[in-house]
C-alpha cells in the first residue's frame, strides 16, 4: 500500500491536493483544490520571488508576483520520512519543502520544474491520489471522491503563537529573580550593620580602655600599682597632701594619717601612717611617730614624715576627738562596716549593751563615731585601731559636701584653731574634692606598713611611697638608734607587743626575742661599759627598776638584751 498521491494523476483528471500545514499530532494536512488548465510554466530558479502565505496557511517558495501557485507534485512525498521509493531508493523527484525535506530541483540539480514533472510522469504508474491517514484504494479501484471540506483557522496550532502558560512561567521568572534580589540586598544590608556595629563596639571598647588608663583604674596599670615602669609616670603626678592627727583627749593616744588628693588621675586615698614608723626627730636622733607628735608638735612632725616618706605636706590637720564628734554630727551621722563591738566608755556595770555593734552599714553618731574610731581591743595591734580611723575618715568625706563654699561653711562650724599654713578655706576646697571623689567610688584607704624596727621595706617604697604619695621611702639609719633585743617571759602574750609600742615610741629600735620560760624578775642586760647608759635608758622607758640593768651576753645584733619577768607592769599605751 502506497500512502503517496500520484504525480501522475494530474494528466488524468483525477483530483489534486496541496498541503495546507499539521495537525497537532505533527501529521501534514492537506486540502483538495480545483483541477486548472494545464499550463506549462518555465521555472526560472534565479526569478525574484516574494514570501506568500495562502490564506494564512502555509509557505509557497515557489509563489511568484501575480501569478497561480504551480501544481505540486505529491507522488514523492514520503509522509512518514522513510526515505524510500517504491523502487527501494530515494524517489528521483524528491523534493525538499519549506520544511526541510530535499526539494526535486536540489535532487536534480536544480532542474526546472517542468521538466521534473514530466520525467516523474513518465515512469510512475498512475495511482489514486488520497490523504495519508486515510487507508488507500483497492488495486484496480478509484477512490471515490471525497466532498470538499471547509477548514477554520481555529482549528490549527502554530508555532508562532504564544502559549498561554508562557506568561506564567515569565511572571514566575520576574517572581523568582527579584525574590533572590532582594535576599541579596538583606543580606548586603545586615552585613553592613554587623561591620558598622562592629566598629562602634570597637570604638567604645577603645575609648573605655584610654579612659580607664588616664584615670588610674585600667587593672596593673592603676596610679597605685608598682607596674614596672610606672614610676616616672607617678613621680610627675600632681598631688595635694595634708596629713590629720587625731589627739584622743580621754585615752591620751593619738591617730595618723595622709588625705591624698592626686589631681592627675583623679583619685584620692588615705595613707594610714602607724605610730611604730621610724622618724629622726629635730637633734637628729631617731624617734616614732606617735612621740615626734607628742614632743615635735606640727611642724616637726611634717618635716619628718617629708624626710621619710619624700613628700611635700601642704599643711597639718589637728583633729581633737571634741571636734571629730560634732564634724560626724554635722554631717547627719555616718555609715560605717564595723568589725567589733564597741562598748560604751561611760558604762559602769558589766554586760551593758555595746554603743557600737558589728555590722554592716551601721549608722553612726558622732558619740559612736568617735568610741569606733579610738577602740582598741586589749591585746590588739595598734594597727587595727588606725583601720578604723580610716572608715571614719572615709565615711565623713562621702557625708560632706562636694561644694566648696559648703564644706568651708561646714569647717568653719566646726571653730577650731587649725594650724597656721592651712586655712578655713583651704581646708574647706582640699575636703570638698575628696568628697567628690569618695562618692564617685575614686577613693581609698591604704595602711603603710612598715618592720618591726619601724623602718621602710623597699616593696613598701615602690609601692604606696612611690605611687601613692610620689615620694622616695628613705628611712632613718637604724644604727642611730640603740637596737633592743625583747624576749616575753612574763607569761602573758600581748606583753610583747605592748614592750615594742613603748620602746618604738622611746625611739628605739624593736627586736624580737621570742618567748621564755615565765621567771619572777626581769633583766636587762648590755655587752660593754658603752652600752651601760643605753641599757639604764631602756629599763626606764619599759618602767623596770634601776637593779634589772646588768652586764652580760647580749643576743644576736641587738645592742640591749631585755628579759621581760612578771614584775613587767606594761603602761596603757
Amino acid at each position: 500500500m502506497n500512502d503517496r498521491y500520484d504525480a501522475g494523476a494530474a494528466d488524468h483528471g483525477a483530483d489534486q491536493y496541496e498541503l495546507v500545514g499539521y495537525d497537532e499530532y505533527g501529521q501534514p494536512v492537506y486540502r483538495q483544490v480545483r483541477p486548472q488548465q494545464s499550463q506549462q510554466q518555465t521555472y526560472d530558479p534565479y526569478a525574484q520571488q516574494t514570501q506568500q502565505y495562502d490564506q494564512g496557511y502555509g509557505y509557497d517558495p515557489y509563489a511568484q508576483q501575480g501569478t497561480q501557485p504551480p501544481a505540486y507534485d505529491y507522488g514523492a512525498y514520503d509522509p512518514y520520512a522513510t526515505g524510500s521509493h517504491q523502487g527501494g531508493g530515494p524517489a528521483p523527484g524528491t523534493a525538499h519543502d519549506p520544511y526541510g525535506r530535499t526539494t526535486a530541483a536540489e535532487a536534480t540539480g536544480r532542474q526546472p520544474h517542468a521538466e521534473q514533472a514530466a520525467q516523474q510522469t513518465a515512469h510512475i504508474p498512475q495511482q489514486t491520489a488520497h490523504i495519508p491517514q486515510q487507508a488507500g484504494p483497492a488495486h484496480g479501484q478509484e477512490a471515490p471522491a471525497e466532498p470538499q471540506r471547509e477548514y477554520h483557522t481555529e482549528q490549527f496550532a502554530f508555532v508562532e503563537e504564544p502559549d498561554a502558560n508562557s506568561e506564567d512561567v515569565i511572571d514566575w521568572l520576574k517572581f523568582t529573580e527579584n525574590r533572590t534580589e532582594r535576599r541579596e540586598e538583606a543580606r548586603r544590608r545586615s552585613r553592613s550593620r554587623i561591620v558598622a556595629l562592629a566598629v562602634v563596639l570597637a570604638l567604645v571598647a577603645a575609648g573605655g580602655v584610654g579612659y580607664l588608663w588616664y584615670a588610674g583604674k585600667l587593672p596593673g596599670v592603676s596610679s597605685d600599682g608598682s607596674a614596672t615602669g610606672t614610676a616616672t609616670a607617678a613621680g610627675a603626678q600632681k598631688r595635694d597632701v595634708i596629713v590629720v592627727h587625731l589627739h584622743d583627749i580621754k585615752g591620751d593616744g593619738t591617730a595618723t594619717a595622709l588625705l591624698v588628693d592626686n589631681t592627675t588621675t583623679q583619685r584620692g586615698t588615705t595613707v594610714l601612717l602607724p605610730n611604730s614608723l621610724a622618724l629622726t626627730s629635730d637633734d637628729g636622733t631617731t624617734t616614732t611617730l606617735a612621740k615626734s607628735v607628742e614632743d615635735d608638735g606640727s611642724d616637726g612632725t611634717r618635716d619628718a614624715l617629708d624626710t621619710v616618706l619624700g613628700t611635700d605636706i601642704e599643711g597639718t590637720w589637728r583633729l581633737d576627738t571634741p571636734y571629730l564628734q560634732n564634724l560626724v554630727d554635722l554631717v547627719g551621722n555616718i555609715d560605717v562596716d564595723t568589725d567589733t563591738d564597741v562598748p560604751d566608755p561611760a558604762a559602769k556595770k558589766k554586760g551593758t549593751a555595746p554603743l557600737v555593734n558589728k555590722g554592716r552599714e551601721q549608722t553612726l553618731s558622732g558619740k559612736m563615731a568617735v568610741a569606733y574610731a579610738t577602740y582598741r581591743a586589749p591585746g590588739e595591734a595598734q594597727d587595727a585601731q588606725l583601720e578604723r580611723f580610716g572608715q571614719v575618715l572615709q565615711s565623713v568625706l562621702r557625708k560632706l559636701s562636694s561644694d566648696p563654699q559648703a564644706a568651708t561653711t561646714t569647717i568653719q562650724t566646726l571653730q577650731q584653731i587649725l594650724d597656721p599654713s592651712l586655712t578655713d578655706k583651704d581646708l574647706g576646697t582640699f575636703l570638698a574634692g575628696l568628697s567628690d571623689l569618695a562618692k564617685g567610688g575614686d577613693f581609698k584607704t591604704d595602711l603603710l606598713p612598715v618592720r618591726s624596727d619601724g623602718t621602710l621595706s623597699a616593696r613598701t617604697g615602690a609601692g604606696i611611697v612611690r605611687n601613692v604619695l610620689g615620694g622616695t621611702a628613705k628611712s632613718p639609719d637604724k644604727d642611730a638608734a640603740v637596737s633592743v633585743s625583747v624576749q616575753n617571759a612574763t607569761g602573758v602574750a600581748d606583753n610583747t607587743e605592748k614592750a615594742r609600742v613603748v620602746l618604738l615610741n622611746g625611739g628605739f629600735t624593736f627586736l624580737e626575742g621570742g618567748t621564755g620560760t615565765a621567771r619572777a624578775t626581769s633583766q636587762v642586760v648590755y655587752a660593754d661599759a658603752a652600752g651601760k647608759a643605753n641599757a639604764t635608758e631602756v629599763a626606764k622607758t619599759l618602767g623596770l627598776p634601776a637593779g634589772s640593768v646588768t652586764k652580760g651576753k647580749v643576743s644576736g645584733s641587738a645592742d640591749v638584751s631585755v628579759v621581760l619577768g612578771q614584775d613587767y607592769k606594761p603602761s596603757s599605751d
